[in-house]
């Protein structure tokens, strides 16, 4: 369902430790889903720095949180939106939020590990084989319990690379401090 353009504008901002309770709850939805990886509440502040929102009325409607792998890959990751606030462009602004986070740091390459591949695609991200993910299987996949068999797609977003969907700074994301 389709939220108004009113309602579905929100502030994008950096996440504070008075949202971490909002955070885990949107996670667990899609975790029990098996969509996402389950958060603790732990652990989501041990990252909190790499979270932002769209807080929406004073309420957490979307979530992502972006990792440095390496000198040349980071991985979006917990993205969600709450479903009433889908349809609205929100997943959307969050990656793009995160594209311009990643271009900032320097980091070339941005990964997805996915079961959204045409929203990703939107997005400007193209499909690349797990196997050549060295750094995200020997840090995080070796120990998911879908490994070595996982179902996710394997998604790049390569900064400055014709055919993506702009830079992120081109796409007017301005993250709130």
């Amino acid at each position: 369902m389709a939220v108004s353009e009113e309602r579905m504008a929100g502030v994008l901002r950096e996440a504070t430790v008075r949202d971490v309770d909002s955070i885990v709850a949107l996670l667990r939805d899609y975790a029990e889903q098996g969509l996402l990886l389950p958060r603790t509440r732990q652990s989501v502040l041990e990252i909190l720095p790499s979270f932002r929102v769209i807080d929406v009325a004073g309420k957490v409607q979307g979530v992502v949180s972006l990792c440095i792998l390496g000198d040349d890959l980071a991985e979006i990751r917990s993205l969600a939106v709450a479903p009433e606030a889908q349809g609205g462009g929100l997943g959307k602004r969050l990656v793009q939020a995160m594209l311009a986070y990643a271009a900032d740091l320097q980091v070339p390459k941005v990964l997805a590990l996915t079961y959204q591949e045409a929203f990703f695609a939107r997005c400007g991200f193209h499909i690349v084989e797990k196997h050549t993910l060295h750094q995200k299987i020997w840090k995080d996949c070796i120990n998911c319990k879908k490994f070595p068999v996982c179902d996710e797609i394997a998604m790049i977003y390569e900064m400055g690379v014709s055919g993506a969907a702009g830079s992120p700074a081109d796409a007017g994301v301005n993250v709130e401090a």
